[in-house]
């Protein structure tokens, strides 16, 4: 008798690395269900995957309204969960102490209640033995001007991933972060200019010694590091933050 397939949650799902990370899974026999903003986007990447069981779950990850959605098509539709891969994330600047509150805290409330969120819905429909993998970023332990908060939601994801697998150790369920550094996708276009085109990119990370390998990511290559957190090669790894930065946090 033939195996059942393994299923994911992935959010951030309509493009970059959740874009890629659904290809991936997919590709490898899972089913996935793909949560953002944009159904569209969202119909798209699904129109592209192989044959499967594949689900689409529109709405803000944040929203409690989404993740409801999101549990009763699981419930019904597959039954149970495997792997969540939260990978959604917004970036926003705002001055650290100038800015109005509500403004400088959107980035902070987004990325740290939708972790939240969907951490407890998938917790709740996971088989033991499960995985949890959350995308954060190297401004976990850096930061940059105007990215408080967003630094901060980082940070918070990463620590919230270690208390996780202290308390999920019972089931083994592995829960780990990915923190990249830079990375090709929709981002790093600000304002209608991609930063990775430009002068200062070009400057700093290509001629500069500040990027050891001289490029960015492609979302693929962060796809793989959650495929393999996902997999059985990391059976003993838990409450770990993978950075995968080219080699930026090495050097200054």
């Amino acid at each position: 008798m033939q195996n059942s397939p393994k299923r994911v949650i992935i959010t951030g799902a309509s493009s970059g690395i959740g874009k890629a990370a659904a290809v991936r899974f997919a590709a490898e026999g899972w089913e996935v269900c793909l949560v953002a903003r944009r159904e569209a986007l969202l119909q798209e990447i699904f129109a592209g995957l192989p044959a499967g069981k594949h689900l689409i779950c529109p709405g803000a990850y944040e929203d409690p309204t989404t993740a409801r959605k999101i549990h009763d098509a699981i419930r019904s539709e597959w039954g149970s969960l495997d792997v969540l891969v939260n990978n959604a994330g917004v970036f926003m600047t705002a001055d650290a102490v100038n800015s109005p509150l509500e403004e400088w805290r959107k980035p902070f409330d987004i990325m740290v209640n939708g972790a939240v969120s969907m951490t407890r819905l998938a917790a709740g429909l996971m088989n033991d033995g499960g995985r949890i993998i959350h995308v954060t970023s190297i401004h976990g332990d850096r930061v940059e001007a105007k990215a408080s908060a967003y630094a901060m939601a980082k940070a918070a994801i990463n620590h919230y991933c270690r208390g996780l697998a202290l308390e999920l150790a019972p089931r083994n369920i592995l829960v780990n972060a990915i923190a990249p550094g830079f990375v090709d996708t929709p981002m790093s276009v600000v304002d209608g200019v991609n930063e990775l085109e430009g002068e200062w990119f070009r400057k700093n990370y290509i001629e500069g010694h500040h990027l050891p390998l001289r490029r960015a990511a492609q979302p693929e290559e962060i796809a793989s590091v959650a495929f393999f957190l996902a997999g059985p090669d990391s059976s003993y790894m838990t409450g770990q933050v993978l950075t995968v930065d080219g080699g930026l946090t090495i050097t200054f």
